[in-house]
């Protein structure tokens, strides 16, 4: 069995992404890394050749800046990667710039990949999500953020990524997948207040114009942790490569809890009780066809 990992980054060190814990995250199980590289104009290939594994293997890129639609971009900046994964390899597992897997997984996702390596109904793998939000010492857990999604498919080039590269489609159809029992810890929110002020407007300009920039997000606007209706201390452990992160945090997420929650509407108090006691979410958009 082969594993290549693949990814796509740009300008990580003015963003401040985890790229460089991304990859090395999931390294360990992986023969081969493709980074799809963007036009960056900080030190990020500087950054991703520090990492000094000859698994590594950087595509330079150049993103259409005039995609500003739906986050399409992420998605044609994902396939590039995925294209240039060598052809005899069997899964491809894909990490975002600020996702990283525990180690504490690594095992289990490897036995995955080897126990479906032959099941030809089994195209993916779908992992559990933790977003973290604010702070280290807290995740969201509410209908706002999604639950599930995929992150190993087959080396098939008839996969491609969907929408702004949040999942995967198999020819335009969901890929059949298994829920496996591991989680993506998602970062990309625990940021001080100036930083996640940034993200959003850097995060959007792939989204939005420049008029609905400055009527939604200008420059004097003021970033609200109270949007997250509800999170829920952390009482595990992060990642071993995120630990010199975490020791170097500077700040405080102070937000009062009982708060937050009493924002939510009555519908999504009233549909978030119903998951608490029976773990359905009802209505929940689904990217894939889980195989029971």
């Amino acid at each position: 069995m082969k594993v290549a990992g693949f990814t796509f980054i740009r300008n990580a060190v003015k963003n401040d992404y985890p790229i460089v814990e991304a990859i090395t995250s999931i390294l360990p199980v992986c023969d081969e890394f493709i980074v799809a590289l963007g036009n960056s104009d900080d030190a990020t290939e500087k950054l991703i050749r520090g990492i000094n594994s000859p698994k590594i293997k950087i595509i330079n890129t150049v993103w259409d800046d005039n995609i500003r639609e739906g986050g399409a971009v992420f998605a044609a900046e994902t396939d590039k990667a995925f294209l240039s994964i060598s052809p005899d390899v069997d899964w491809a597992f894909y990490i975002q710039g600020d996702e990283c897997v525990h180690e504490q997984y690594l095992p289990l996702i490897k036995k995955e990949m080897e126990d479906n390596l032959n099941n030809s109904n089994i195209e993916g793998l779908l992992f559990k999500y933790r977003h973290f939000y604010g702070s280290y010492n807290y995740y969201g857990h509410s209908r706002r953020w999604y639950r599930r999604e995929i992150r190993i498919v087959r080396n098939n080039k008839a996969v491609h990524s969907y929408r702004d590269a949040q999942g995967f489609r198999w020819n335009g159809r969901k890929i059949k997948v298994k829920l496996i029992d591991a989680y993506i810890y998602h970062y990309g929110w625990v940021k001080p207040p100036e930083g996640l002020k940034s993200k959003l407007r850097n995060f959007n300009l792939f989204y939005h114009d420049d008029e609905w920039l400055q009527q939604n997000l200008p420059e004097t606007f003021e970033f609200d942790y109270e949007n997250a209706d509800r999170l829920i201390h952390f009482t595990g452990t992060h990642p071993a490569v995120m630990q010199p992160r975490i020791a170097a945090t500077n700040w405080n997420l102070n937000i009062n809890l009982k708060e937050l929650h009493k924002k939510m509407s009555f519908r999504r108090k009233a549909l978030q009780a119903i998951e608490d006691v029976t773990g359905w979410r009802m209505s929940e958009y689904r990217n894939y066809k889980i195989v029971k």
